[in-house]
């Protein structure tokens, strides 16, 4: 091949030249109509980069642009998935408390604990896993967590005693059954919405709303053994007893469904309202008391019991209500013995103490049989 023909081949590196040596014969003696035809090849290679050089700077352009045109609920829209994929990432890995001033408003509670808070935790399996680390919540959840088994366990063995232990079986087992249920309940909810509030706005509210149920579902139930064997020969002032405490209780839950209560600014009223439902047990209190005596009251009818139990919840809710002891040593006290976890220590202690007592009410009627006085007292 002659050098003339190897400067007319195109080189394998060419990206610009299409043309074949087929197509441009050296041999042919038409040179210069080759190299127009490679020419025009080249600055036609050349105007489609550019093409596409601008294209891709507008495409760019419109993606820089595209948030900053979208509507205010479109941006804020992109913005939630955003954060629930940043969440979603960091729950991937290893989560870490945070302090309260860091905390979504939704979560925001007691603003004495500053520190060891969770953060959001959209995942179930996340939140009960979090029983098991130290944060804010740690107390509350295991208080009532271990008593709601002890309850548990406390009413599967008091309802499997023999028949021949009481003087009414199926009654009694009946009544104490309604104290166990909502002994049981109480302490169930109240220990799942500690474990799951932090999830998000939506579950915090829904099982906020059954913790305050529960309250009053223990309140209720604790009435009822109580009536039952305070007024055991006196039917029918027990019975107005029992309507006028599960109409109030009733009212207590209807109430504890707004969503304006579970809010902190309305942490004395929540208070109020439980203490309010506990002390209308003061009527039949008095009414027991004037009918069988003081001395007979407080001996036989385990008043003392009684008094007990209310100066536990009254004192719990004082707590809880007032924000003692952080209130006083904020950012001491946000792990260990804050008010809230005071409080169910408190509740615990109280219902056990009532359980002591009706236990006493009920050994009473079994030992007295089941006969009355004339008079109808005990």
């Amino acid at each position: 091949m002659s050098p003339r023909e190897k400067a007319d081949l195109p080189t394998s590196g060419s990206s610009t030249s299409h043309l074949s040596t087929a197509e441009c014969p050296s041999h042919s003696g038409s040179v210069p109509e080759c190299d127009d035809k490679k020419r025009v090849s080249e600055e036609d290679d050349r105007g489609r980069k550019e093409e596409e050089t601008e294209e891709e700077e507008e495409d760019e352009r419109n993606g820089d642009e595209g948030f900053m045109g979208m509507t205010p609920l479109l941006q804020a829209h992109h913005a939630m998935e955003r954060m629930e994929e940043f969440v979603h990432k960091m729950w991937e890995g290893r989560w870490r408390v945070i302090p309260h001033d860091v905390l979504p408003d939704w979560l925001k509670d007691n603003d004495f604990l500053l520190h060891g808070h969770r953060p959001p935790m959209p995942s179930f399996r996340a939140c009960f896993k979090s029983i098991f680390r130290i944060h804010t919540e740690t107390g509350n959840i295991w208080t009532h967590l271990l008593g709601c088994l002890f309850f548990l366990c406390l009413g599967l063995m008091y309802m499997f005693r023999p028949n021949m232990s009481f003087v009414a079986p199926v009654q009694e087992k009946v009544v104490i059954g309604m104290f166990f249920l909502g002994a049981i309940l109480c302490l169930s909810f109240s220990w799942l919405f500690h474990t799951v509030y932090c999830h998000s706005e939506g579950v915090s509210r829904v099982f906020s709303k059954l913790d305050y149920s529960g309250i009053a579902f223990l309140i209720m139930g604790s009435f009822v053994p109580w009536l039952y064997y305070s007024f055991y020969c006196s039917p029918q002032p027990c019975f107005i007893y029992l309507i006028v405490v599960c109409v109030l209780g009733l009212a207590a839950i209807t109430v504890s469904q707004c969503d304006f209560f579970a809010t902190p600014q309305y942490r004395g009223v929540r208070a109020g309202v439980f203490v309010g439902l506990g002390l209308s047990g003061v009527v039949p209190t008095l009414h027991f008391v004037i009918s069988e005596g003081l001395i007979k009251a407080t001996t036989i009818g385990q008043m003392g019991w009684l008094f007990l139990m209310a100066t536990l919840y009254i004192t719990g809710a004082c707590l809880y209500a007032a924000r003692i002891p952080e209130r006083f040593f904020p950012g001491k006290c946000d792990i260990w013995f804050h008010s809230h976890q005071l409080f169910h220590i408190l509740v615990v202690a109280g219902a056990f103490v009532h359980f002591h007592g009706v236990s006493n009410l009920q050994e009473f009627r079994f030992t007295a049989g089941g006969g009355c006085t004339e008079d109808g007292n005990l």
